[in-house]
Parts: structure tokens; sequence; C-alpha cells
């Protein structure tokens, strides 16, 4: 009890100590504002010292860091003649291609210039958005990145799409390695949507107007 005493003098003393000095330096030639700062840097260095504040901070942030990245890795968005699909954060519609359908990973090399994974974040919540029924879950790919899947369906966007609620890639067919591919949006119903579709060239891909080169 007495040392506890001792150091609340203590820091009262050194607190007075503190005001007096930068009182000092403020009626010197001292301009205005650098006092400001330095009475400003002085009494935050003693209240972190004194209080311990700074791990506090730290731990908040943390704590927010760890809530962040539990967020929910997909949500749901209703696209006119398409219905309710999903889609990541960011809004991007999310497919999958039939060839994909077994969960093995067939879009490999330059197929991932054009269909991107859907990666499962570290500590990421699983549980899917309110009226979805299907499952989340993950499926290592080659090379070893951990991406989302959907009733095990593994989970792309599309390169074509620039912007939430677009769904270029619907019904959309491919060919890279060797592999044909057809794509579709997943709708919280789970059926596959027709929309009409577009194709790329046999070389990899075409854009809309058939010039190749992406």
């Amino acid at each position: 009890m007495v040392s506890k005493l001792r150091a609340a003098v203590s820091g009262k003393r050194d607190r007075s100590y503190i005001r007096t000095r930068i009182g000092g330096m403020a009626r010197h030639a001292w301009p205005a504002g650098l006092a400001a700062v330095a009475a400003a840097g002085l009494l935050a260095a003693c209240g972190s010292a004194g209080t311990g504040g700074g791990s506090g901070a730290g731990g908040a942030s943390a704590a927010q860091g760890t809530a962040g990245s539990r967020a929910t890795a997909i949500s749901v968005r209703k696209v006119p003649g398409v219905g309710t699909v999903l889609v990541d954060r960011s809004g991007k519609t999310l497919y999958s291609p039939q060839q994909e359908a077994d969960g093995k990973i067939a879009c490999t090399g330059s197929c991932l210039s054009f269909w991107f994974p859907v990666r499962a974040a570290a500590g990421g919540d699983l549980r899917p958005p309110s009226g979805v029924t299907g499952a989340l879950g993950m499926v290592h790919r080659p090379g070893g990145v951990t991406q989302l899947t959907y009733n095990g369906k593994p989970l792309y966007t599309f390169r074509l799409d620039q912007a939430p609620g677009q769904v270029h890639g619907n019904d959309f067919t491919d060919k890279f390695g060797g592999t044909a591919f057809t794509w579709h949006v997943l709708t919280t119903s789970g059926a596959q949507t027709q929309t009409g579709g577009q194709q790329g060239n046999s070389g990899g891909y075409s854009s809309q107007s058939g010039t190749s080169g992406y």
C-alpha cells in the first residue's frame, strides 16, 4: 500500500514538473506552434506511460482485425433476367464451370488470366448468408491456394465483369489447354441459368467484338 502511494505521488510530481517545463518553453523564444507540439508530445508520452493506453489500443486494433477476417465470405444479389446470384465481398458475380462440378480443379494456366479463383480467407466465416441453403467449403488448388466452394463447386469471378451485377460469364464457353469449359452463374436455387451466352475462340479467348488479345 505504501509503495502504491509513493508511486502515485511520484507520478503527480512528474506531471507537475513536465507542465512547469512546458510553460517555461512557451515563455521563451519558441514559436507558439512548436511549443504546442512539444506540449502535446510530452503529455501524451506521460499519459501513455502512466496508463498503459498504448497496449489497450493495440488490443482493440487486433480485435477489429480478427472480426474483419471473419466476415461472411459471400453474399447475394438480385440480377434481372437471372435471379438471385451469389457474389463475392466486392459484389462480383460468382461462377463455376460444368467441368469442375465434381470439385476437381481443371481451370489452370492461361485459364486463370480470365477466371479468378475466389480465395478462402484464413479464419473466414464459412456460414452461408441468409436465404442461401447450400454449403460453403474449401478446396486446395495446385500451387497451394485454398479456393472457396459452394456445394463442392469451386468459385470464380470473371475478368469481363467490371462492376457488381454484371453476368457476362453466364453460359459462356471457352477452351484452355485442350479443355473446353462452360461457365454458369451460381444462384441461391442451385439451378443453372441460360442467358444466351458467348463463346471464346478455339485459340483460348476473344473479346465480345471477336478481337483476340486479352
